[in-house]
């Protein structure tokens, strides 16, 4: 198997202080991981999580190894737009400066179900949930720049356990069509990779940099509705090391990289891939950045079409002022 890419180990040893960064998904897996290592280059880090116990339980933990650490938790749920909008405006009234947000958090091959505001559940809390994050905090990290945002995709948007990844604009919310788990993570890691593009055509000459991730195949909780956690961890664990699964740290690598690397800023809108599995075998390296095999994720038109429909399906869930209006 190829070997993981990995970070020039002096990009983490740069002095982040004065810089802040929101991790979306930040209590557990590469979230989490991605989130110490920036504390402890010195920047402020926000853990957005759906489960803020067990955010706060990990600045416990971190702060016995680093006491200084400036680690805040803060409630996020992407399937909540409303929650979004709670998040951002708590956050924009307490910080004056955003200069990196990883949208990180995400489900993968849930059941077949719907968000609060009636979104497909892993298009709405992958995508839709971010996309409008990212867009209530867009004038803080313009104000901000040079910011980044990166958003968390998957060598799946390609190909999922066999499934092609594929934007169905006439039927994202599978009402029509027979539900696949893994059809439907493809198609929102799909969604993901094209809203950064969309970002980096939108941000041209701001000084924000949007980018898209693969982070590869690593061992965290977001295969619990694939398979018992207990048998990824543990039975199957030495098995599939030696199959490609790399362990968080190794997962964290390509999100830090495109959050922090110079040149990552000649590269708006790219697709960087730690080690994985694609339709075209000479992809599986990965590649900082990378070309994608998939036809679609360079589809200009069809990331627009996309921004375009997101956009309606936010503004069809009133925002609370606009109820209290």
């Amino acid at each position: 198997m190829p070997k993981p890419h990995v970070c020039d180990p002096a990009l983490l040893d740069t002095d982040l202080a004065g810089k802040t960064f929101i991790v979306t998904g930040a209590n557990s897996g590469i979230g989490w991981v991605s989130a110490h290592q920036l504390a402890k280059q010195g920047a402020q880090v926000i853990l957005a999580c759906r489960r803020v116990s067990d955010a706060e339980a990990r600045i416990a933990e971190a702060r016995a190894e680093l006491p200084s650490a400036k680690l805040e938790a803060r409630e996020l749920d992407l399937g909540s737009l409303a929650s979004v909008r709670r998040f951002a405006e708590g956050f924009l009234a307490d910080h004056d400066r955003l200069d990196g947000l990883l949208n990180n958090a995400g489900v993968m091959n849930s059941p077949q179900g719907k968000t609060v505001d009636g979104f497909e559940t892993q298009l709405g809390i992958n995508h839709v949930g971010h996309f409008l994050l990212t867009d209530l905090l867009l004038e803080r990290l313009k104000a901000s720049a040079p910011a980044r945002i990166v958003n968390v995709s998957s060598c799946f948007h390609d190909l999922a356990m066999g499934r092609k990844g594929d934007i169905h604009l006439d039927d994202l919310h599978y009402e029509r069509r027979k539900y696949d788990g893994w059809e439907a993570y493809a198609q929102a890691k799909l969604a993901n990779l094209l809203h950064a593009k969309g970002l980096a055509k939108r941000l041209e000459g701001t000084g924000v940099t949007a980018v898209s991730v693969h982070p590869g195949w690593v061992r965290t909780n977001l295969a619990r509705n694939s398979m018992p956690l207990w048998v990824q961890n543990y039975v199957m664990r030495p098995v599939f090391r030696l199959m490609g699964m790399i362990e968080p740290w190794e997962g964290a690598q390509t999100s830090l990289f495109a959050l922090l690397d110079p040149s990552v800023e000649q590269h708006a809108g790219a697709f960087y891939s730690q080690t994985g599995t694609y339709r075209d075998k000479s992809c599986n390296a990965g590649g900082w950045p990378m070309t994608s095999p998939n036809p679609q994720a360079h589809d200009d038109a069809l990331a627009d079409e996309l921004w375009a429909a997101t956009e309606a399906m936010i503004a069809k869930v009133p925002s609370p002022k606009a109820q209290a209006a």
